[in-house]
């Protein structure tokens, strides 16, 4: 069968002034496809198979073209956005007529020129289409482990759990809300660390490195700020999880773990006001 939106090898049917007429070779179904004149190999010769990429042309025709656009159907690319219309914004996809991305499959506002991860989806009226709703395009079955580093783009934010984030543009991802000490957004590149495989193969992702290797960075960043405040921080165990949050980007529980190893070191004493240094 024919597919619209994939790279597939047809057959060379019969030959006319515009082009070649393609169809599948075992089992010809439904109407030949054109292959512009413009695209045809001077070689090729009727019973031949050629490798084309199916997709509707600016008249709404199926046509067959031999040049291998960005994204196929079950992939996702990132792809540039070139015009903004009313009907939704038209990426560069490698082909002569642009991707649309139409407005209901934008999970934020895109402008002219910006980049954006996309997956390719057949609309109701059998047209190819950009969306950024990439849920239902990702895979579970990863090669990842617990604490394996792993880069990704987030796609979508949901309020009640957190950040989803196509990792290596393949494989579900999840950052928590509770892992976020900082702004993220839609679009954005992250490295992040594998916290959980879950049983269905989903991974939740962290943000922070694992606690016995943050410590050292955490307690780095605190000395740093008490330098520039002549060796005290008025925080301490009893402040409020969103002054630390503010002052130094991380959880109460990362501060407090940060503190205790500070103060295992000598390097700091626990005060009324907050903290200071024991530095000769």
């Amino acid at each position: 069968m024919i597919e619209l939106g994939k790279i597939q090898m047809l057959e060379v049917i019969r030959e006319t002034p515009i082009g070649v007429y393609l169809n599948e070779k075992n089992e010809k179904i439904g109407e030949d496809i054109l292959l512009p004149k413009s695209q045809v190999p001077p070689e090729l010769q009727i019973g031949d198979d050629i490798e084309v990429f199916v997709y509707k042309d600016s008249e709404d025709r199926i046509i067959a073209t031999v040049r291998k656009p960005k994204l196929t159907l079950g992939g996702l690319a990132v792809l540039r956005v070139v015009e903004v219309t009313g009907i939704g914004a038209f990426m560069d996809w490698g082909l002569e007529k642009d991707l649309l991305l139409p407005f209901k499959e934008q999970e934020r506002e895109v402008k002219k020129n910006e980049e954006w991860l996309v997956g390719l989806y057949v609309d109701k009226s059998s047209r190819l289409c950009a969306t950024m709703k990439l849920y239902n395009l990702l895979g579970s079955a990863s090669p990842f482990k617990s604490n394996d580093r792993v880069h990704g783009t987030v796609y979508s934010y949901n309020p009640q759990f957190g950040y989803f984030v196509a990792v290596d543009n393949k494989y579900h991802g999840l950052i928590l809300n509770k892992e976020i000490y900082g702004g993220l957004a839609v679009g954005d590149s992250v490295e992040a660390r594998v916290k959980k495989v879950r049983a269905d193969g989903k991974l939740e992702l962290g943000m922070r490195e694992a606690a016995y290797e943050e410590i050292e960075g955490d307690a780095q960043k605190i000395t740093d700020l008490m330098k520039l405040h002549e060796g005290k921080l008025r925080l301490n165990d009893n402040s409020p999880p969103e002054t630390i949050r503010t002052e130094l980007n991380m959880s109460k529980k990362a501060f407090k773990r940060a503190v205790g190893r500070l103060i295992k070191e000598g390097a700091v004493k626990i005060t009324d006001e907050g903290m200071e240094t024991l530095w000769k």
